[in-house]
């Protein structure tokens, strides 16, 4: 090292150079202490490289510290405060877990669920339909069965352009739809959407004949019914997924539906199947047969009947049921108007229902067969009990007569009231056996408002006063058939503990299912003795041989029966629609040994009872031959 003239040392070329060296590196770290020590050997006019004037505008004196700062780039590895080197490997470290614990998850913790997904990316499901139980009458018939069919559905993704106007042409032409309905299906940006379920397979074979890239096909099941409209209201109607929503496909859905089963296939990302790809089959099981107690040549003869009364009388609407009251066993049921199962799209909803277990109704006189059952059996009255019957009687507010219009009195046995069907003598009958017998014999004992435990959805219970609402009309109204509203089946069930010495069976269609009978003895009930019943089914067999019922007459049998006109109450207002009744007849053959029982309902008709009983006769002279009931007289 030198000195000048004026004493000031300086650097010598090798010495101010290794000193340009060192003031380089720490230039750049900016250190305060290193910066005064180099200010003090250069002077107190010089500054060291990169120092700052602490008297320029924002600048720090020699006694302040500066911020540490690294240069991550270019900094000395040996020297940083942070190891560049080690902040890498930390980053490195770190990503490697997350990298570990992301193959874990995937491999490990949840590769079912990621399979799962990928498989649902690249794998198509479609349904194998179980084959619906078939449903038989009694004598073997086939009144619903499954058969093979294809959902047609369209792959956009897979129709060339130059092929679509043929596609939409083939598709209209074959399946009968929409053209606009087609062209807006094709236009979707999917690769699936139907065209048109349950398509018959030959149908389906024309169009997958025309071999077009895009048009596809599914298996199929669906519904047919070989005899048509036959018994429609009861069998009910399924969906296009094979579901029962009314009547017995509902009622034994489960029963009949089986096990559906898959096919799974393996698709590319345009929708195409993959040639050798992925392909799994589950079979279906095919559903459960069912044996029905009905008749279908007697339910033919009921339907067509019931139609030709229903349209000559003019009334709303009409119903019958044949049943055997030993067993409950139902072997004829329909309503009119009726549906066509195959053209569903003309059907009413009201047209769906089976009128005998859905709606309800004043019975009527028909009612008056449980009245005097309970007044023999709990009142101590016969057949030859007698009753001085005046020509009008006060029930409430109202003046009953006589259907005869007569204005005289008369003395009625019980037996000659059922004949006449006198309502002024049943209000008599019904005084002495009283409001409270009348609710706990008539009402309770029969099972009025209560389920009948019939083998039907939709059944309804009826409207019937508690006892603690009964008003001044209500016992009088009642003893004759009206100020109460039953359900058709209920007059059923109750007529079967006449008819069977007694007791009450249940009302049902189900025979066998799966070649096994079915029992339906849990339901059965004592509700009279057997003399009782005795004593009313023979009242009720001078109904048809000599009274109101006479034209229900069947040559070489004898018939007990009842008849029933009851006025039908005006919607939403008090009192009786004039000509408009609920008419009616309920008959079994033969008295002693019954085997069979109808009842016929009319509603909405200025017909009186007399319409019903020839289609009893009707029905019956069919019935009784093929049911192997023998001649009586």
């Amino acid at each position: 090292m030198s000195s000048d003239r004026n004493g000031n040392r300086g650097f010598d070329r090798r010495e101010g150079a290794r000193g340009d060296a060192r003031r380089g590196r720490y230039a750049g770290r900016g250190d305060a202490s290193t910066r005064a020590g180099s200010d003090r050997r250069a002077g107190a006019d010089r500054m060291a490289p990169g120092a700052r004037d602490p008297r320029s505008r924002g600048g720090r004196t020699s006694g302040e510290r500066r911020r540490v700062q690294t240069d991550w780039l270019h900094s000395d590895l040996a020297n940083e405060p942070i190891s560049r080197h080690g902040f890498l490997m930390a980053g490195l470290g770190l990503a490697g877990l997350a990298i570990t614990a992301r193959l874990a998850d995937f491999q490990l913790v949840n590769a079912d669920r990621y399979q799962a997904e990928a498989d649902a990316r690249r794998l198509t499901s479609q349904v194998l339909y179980a084959k619906r139980g078939t449903i038989y009458d009694r004598n073997g018939t086939v009144l619903a069965s499954s058969v093979e069919c294809k959902n047609v559905y369209v792959n956009p993704q897979l129709i060339e352009k130059k092929q679509r106007k043929k596609a939409i042409k083939a598709l209209v032409e074959v399946l009968g739809v929409e053209e606009d309905f087609v062209s807006d299906l094709i236009d979707q940006d999917t690769t699936f959407a139907y065209v048109k379920r349950q398509v018959d397979e030959a149908d389906a074979e024309i169009l997958e004949k025309k071999n077009i890239t895009g048009i596809e096909f599914e298996p199929a099941i669906k519904r047919v019914y070989p005899n048509g409209a036959l018994a429609s209201q009861v069998l009910g109607i399924v969906n296009v997924d094979n579901v029962g929503v009314s009547g017995l496909e509902k009622q034994y859905d489960e029963i009949l539906t089986g096990v559906n089963g898959s096919l799974a296939r393996e698709r590319a990302l345009d929708g195409s199947f993959i040639a050798g790809g992925a392909y799994k089959k589950v079979p279906a099981q095919d559903g459960m047969d069912i044996v029905l107690g009905l008749d279908a040549n007697i339910q033919r003869v009921a339907e067509d009947a019931l139609a030709e009364v229903v349209e000559r009388v003019g009334a709303k609407n009409g119903s019958v049921m044949v049943s055997d009251p030993t067993t409950g066993e139902i072997i004829c049921c329909c309503s009119y108007p009726t549906f066509d199962p195959t053209d569903l799209a003309s059907a009413s909803n009201a047209d769906l229902n089976l009128r005998m277990v859905t709606d309800v109704y004043e019975p009527g006189s028909v009612f008056k067969s449980f009245v005097a059952a309970a007044a023999i059996e709990h009142e101590g009255m016969t057949p030859d009990t007698e009753f001085s019957v005046p020509a009008v009687v006060q029930v409430g507010d109202d003046q009953v007569r006589d259907a005869d219009k007569r204005d005289y009195g008369m003395t009625m046995t019980l037996r000659e009231m059922m004949r006449r069907s006198s309502n002024t003598g049943f209000v008599l009958v019904g005084q002495q056996v009283g409001a409270d017998d009348f609710d706990a014999h008539v009402i309770g004992d029969f099972g009025f408002g209560a389920s009948t435990g019939i083998d039907f959805p939709g059944e309804s219970l009826g409207i019937i006063k508690d006892r603690d609402e009964y008003d001044g009309a209500t016992l009088g109204s009642m003893s004759f058939g009206q100020a109460l509203a039953v359900e058709p089946v209920q007059m059923v069930r109750a007529m079967s503990a006449i008819a069977n010495k007694g007791v009450m069976t249940t009302p049902h269609f189900l025979k066998t299912r799966a070649g096994q009978e079915v029992d339906w003895t849990d339901g059965e009930t004592r509700v009279v003795s057997e003399e009782t019943a005795r004593a009313v089914a023979d009242m009720m067999r001078t109904v048809v041989d000599e009274g109101t019922g006479k034209l229900a007459q069947v040559v070489g049998y004898e018939v007990s029966g009842k008849t029933g006109t009851a006025e039908r109450a005006a919607e939403g207002q008090n009192g009786y629609l004039e000509d408009n009744y609920m008419s009616s007849f309920m008959g079994f053959v033969s008295t002693s040994d019954p085997r069979a029982m109808c009842y016929i309902t009319l509603d909405g008709t200025a017909a009186g009872s007399d319409a019903a009983t020839p289609v009893f006769r009707t029905i019956m002279e069919t019935a009784l031959p093929a049911l192997g009931i023998k001649p009586t007289r």
